[in-house]
């Protein structure tokens, strides 16, 4: 009697195979798909979804394609068992495009850094400099200041302090627009730099911004606490442009901007959000800022404004702290230096923030000499003041240097819609890092020593960080690809 109650039936059909055995079962299962690499056992924290488990994280051609509890088959796997997985950091705000600044940003987890403060100009010089060859994702907006150096076809004075005509505000709109339709992540404007820019001028620049679907990323007119020269006045300004026009608006480094003022900084451009405004805010998590001790920052008044003497100010090349006799004369030198004058518990407050995203605005080193910030904000915020201060959940930290920066930029650059996430169909850009000792070890006395604790760094499934150090790779294996707006 045939039985009916078996998977796999034997049939012997002797007659025609001989001795053979046929045996007639149900389909094989399926393939099993082989990533080009698997990240095994780590803890995989995705801000988006809120994933925060124990999973394998597969790649291929780039891209996640799978995360499972299940084993997943690699030609390379990696085991992560112990390491946190997460998005690769994207930083907003990075000066330092430069390859020894650049590889210290990787080695404090981030994947994708771009100049979007002071702009890059022409664009497409700019990314032709860095295409093929760059380790990690890089992009720039339009440089304002730059701009404006070409309508008034001079360098120096006229450009900073100068008030432009009519026909040269339309020349600026008119060499923005230009370097938006080539690929231009948005407008840059450093307007702290250029006191000269009136009002009107700057109305009409986000009045350009709004017609193109473009972002102003604002360096503040003040920063300071005395009337009329407030960080509060700052802010309104740039709010104001933004409900009248229609533009959104990105206001850079709110700790050296807001200054004493921040918890009130913090409630306007909450409330401009309420109000449906397209206003949002970064900050870096130390308690000094940093810029070149020529510029219109310490024009007459300083101290007063920034409620700051000149002790307070330290050469960068040297480390040494300021006399009035040596500020002046360092003034007329020109270099870069570091003003100690952020209050650190407001910049605690903007840190907290649910409204505020991580950005390092590091400066590019010169001989090894910058703000430490380039080297380390990141892993300071997830190993200082997330885990051992307390100040934010892991997760939120890690949504402040991914998911919200991507965010900011997704909606006109398609490319940022794939990043700062960890799901299936995101770009492989991710940071692994052991959240029990990552650390930022760079300092003021020592600035370029790169952070700790963060063993892998991977940009477009390809590992650029490897057991904590930097992979060697030729410039055609370099994974780093441009950011860019669509190009008209």
């Amino acid at each position: 009697m045939e039985t009916t109650a078996r998977s796999c039936r034997l049939r012997t059909l002797a007659a025609l195979v001989g001795p053979w055995l046929l045996f007639a079962c149900e389909p094989p299962p399926a393939p099993v798909l082989e990533h080009d690499l698997v990240l095994a056992g780590g803890r995989v924290m995705d801000p988006e979804s809120g994933v925060d488990s124990v999973l394998n994280v597969g790649i291929s051609e780039g891209v996640i394609v799978s995360l499972s509890a299940d084993t997943l088959v690699g030609a390379e796997v990696v085991d992560v068992s112990g390491l946190v997985v997460a998005p690769g950091f994207i930083d907003l705000h990075a000066h330092g495009q430069d390859p020894f600044s650049r590889d210290l940003q990787v080695r404090d987890g981030v994947t994708t850094a771009l100049e979007l403060e002071s702009g890059g100009y022409p664009i497409g010089e700019w990314y032709a400099e860095r295409e093929p060859g760059w380790r990690i994702n890089y992009g720039a907006s339009a440089s304002y200041g730059e701009a404006r150096r070409i309508a008034f076809d001079s360098a120096g004075g006229a450009t900073i302090y100068g008030g432009a005509t009519d026909a040269q505000v339309d020349r600026i709109q008119e060499l923005l627009k230009e370097e938006l339709s080539r690929g231009a992540l948005g407008i840059g404007l450093g307007l702290q730099y250029y006191p000269g820019a009136g009002r009107p001028e700057i109305y009409r620049m986000f009045r350009t911004a709004a017609e193109v679907g473009a972002t102003v990323f604002a360096h503040l007119r003040y920063a300071g606490v005395t009337e009329p020269y407030s960080s509060i006045a700052a802010i309104q300004e740039v709010v104001g442009n933004a409900a009248s026009s229609g533009a959104s608006v990105h206001i850079v480094h709110l700790g050296s901007t807001g200054l004493a003022q921040t918890s009130l900084a913090l409630e306007l451009i909450a409330g401009a959000q309420a109000s449906g405004l397209d206003v949002t805010t970064e900050i870096y998590p130390y308690s000094a800022a940093s810029t070149s001790i020529g510029s219109a920052i310490f024009d007459s008044g300083w101290r007063e404004r920034l409620r700051a003497g000149y002790g307070d100010i330290e050469w960068v090349a040297t480390g040494e702290r300021l006399t009035a006799e040596s500020f002046y004369r360092r003034r007329a030198q020109g270099g870069m230096v570091i003003a100690h004058v952020i209050p650190e518990d407001a910049m605690l407050e903007a840190l907290a923030h649910p409204a505020v995203m991580v950005a390092s605005d590091g400066v590019p080193f010169v001989d090894g000499r910058a703000h430490p910030r380039g080297a380390g904000s990141f892993a300071r915020v997830l190993g200082r003041y997330s885990r051992d201060e307390g100040l934010m959940e892991l997760m939120e930290a890690l949504r402040k240097m991914t998911l919200m920066p991507a965010r900011r930029l997704e909606a006109v650059v398609p490319a940022m819609a794939r990043k700062g996430r960890l799901s299936p169909g995101a770009d492989a850009d991710l940071a692994v890092f052991d959240a029990a000792r990552v650390i930022d070890r760079a300092t003021f006395a020592q600035p370029a020593v790169p952070s700790d604790g963060i063993p892998h760094v991977i940009v477009g499934g390809t590992f650029v960080v490897r057991d904590g150090d930097l992979v060697e790779l030729r410039e055609e294996e370099m994974p780093g690809r441009p950011i860019r707006r669509p190009r008209s």
